[in-house]
């Protein structure tokens, strides 16, 4: 099979032969000596509200230190998008397929990235007047909140998911090799996208999950479900919301440009004749 996507993606891009091994030696690279992580500051105890409620449909809420916590979402993204620029396997693949990539996988990775980091935010929220208030006072039924309020708020809903897959992330206190195995997991998951070198990019993500189990198997001898665990975790990354992650960190900063873009044109993702 390998040889046929080399054959049809043309200048060798999909050469799976070629780059066989190289996505386990940069992860593995990237952090020669390990231990187990333990975070730097344990976040806080968990607030009563981090757990899933259906009360929380149709509530909205906003970062309660929007400055600092903001100032740490944007360090996680710039790590983000560096960890992508060192996988040379990543480039290897059409431009269309990156983009593809990116589009599908930044949130999961963003995630990850907030918890191998250990940022914790705590959030506020806010009043969103009636449909009836808002017709009374003439009012568009979209307009802002509050005077001056820069955001609508992500979903509460949304927003907890989130905090409880941090949490558990937190729990397994994963070690800093883990992290970057998981991110190659992700990075190279294809998910709904149809993909020019979709072989190759299984071949990678396939390569990332056998290096992160064989070093559980060395690591955690004794506890075994630990890889089936962090694998149903990395499905539940999947589902988090990349539109609440744009609300509720980056909708001061961003504009009209999302996330997407600006990781593509931060990777330099773009047609090869532009």
């Amino acid at each position: 099979m390998a040889s046929q996507v080399a054959g049809k993606s043309g200048n060798g891009l999909c050469d799976i032969q070629h780059t066989k091994g190289t996505l386990h030696e940069i992860l593995h690279r990237e952090h020669p000596r390990e231990s187990q992580r333990h975070l730097q500051q344990h976040p806080p105890n968990r607030s009563a509200g981090s757990g899933s409620c259906p009360c929380a449909d149709g509530r909205r809420v906003v970062l309660k230190m929007p400055e600092v916590t903001c100032r740490r979402a944007s360090e996680v993204l710039l790590k983000t998008s560096a960890f992508i620029r060192n996988l040379p396997s990543f480039y290897h693949v059409p431009w269309e397929d990156q983009a593809a990539l990116i589009q599908q996988n930044w949130a999961p990775l963003f995630v990850l990235g907030l918890a191998q980091e250990g940022v914790d935010f705590e959030l506020r929220e806010i009043s969103a007047p009636s449909l009836l208030k808002k017709i009374l006072l003439n009012q568009s039924p979209t307009a802002r909140d509050e005077p001056g309020s820069s955001s609508l708020g992500a979903p509460l809903a949304a927003v907890q998911k989130m905090k409880n897959l941090l949490w558990k992330l937190w729990d397994l206190d994963l070690s800093a090799r883990e992290y970057a195995y998981l991110k190659g997991i992700i990075l190279f998951n294809s998910g709904r996208h149809v993909l020019k070198c979709l072989p190759y990019v299984q071949t990678l993500q396939q390569e990332a999950q056998e290096a992160l189990m064989d070093f559980i198997s060395l690591m955690f001898r004794s506890r075994l479900g630990r890889f089936a665990w962090i694998l149903q975790l990395l499905t539940s990354l999947h589902d988090v919301e990349a539109g609440a992650i744009e609300e509720l960190f980056f909708s001061s900063i961003l504009g009209d440009v999302t996330i997407n873009e600006l990781l593509l044109q931060v990777l330099h993702i773009k047609p090869d004749w532009l």
